[in-house]
């Protein structure tokens, strides 16, 4: 069994035992978060999509850790004209393992 989950802004498929990193959550490591925007559930047979989300549908998911991705470089340049930027960005992430997926 499959699911859509939206969280950060960004949508993703997961399954049970999943591991996947996702935008920081303001939680701490060890705690069970619950993700109620499920947008479609589905397995082999049939699938379920919201409109936009489903009711009562949930994926919980246990906080592995916290930590920062790594280093994106940003650099900007004109040419012939001694224009030159550099700078460095690292985005946190949160890394959680979906433990469990609930139709409504």
């Amino acid at each position: 069994m499959f699911a859509v989950i939206k969280t950060g802004g960004k949508q993703y498929r997961v399954e049970e035992n999943n591991i996947i990193k996702i935008e920081k959550l303001e939680s701490t490591e060890g705690e069970t978060i619950v993700f109620d925007h499920v947008l479609m559930i589905g397995d082999a047979k049939k699938s379920t999509v919201g409109a936009p989300i489903i009711v009562g549908a949930k994926v919980e998911a246990l906080i592995l850790k916290q930590m920062r991705d790594r280093k994106v470089i940003i650099f900007k340049k004109k040419r012939r004209q001694n224009y030159r930027r550099k700078k460095g960005h690292r985005q946190h992430l949160t890394v959680v393992k979906i433990t469990k997926i609930i139709a409504s």
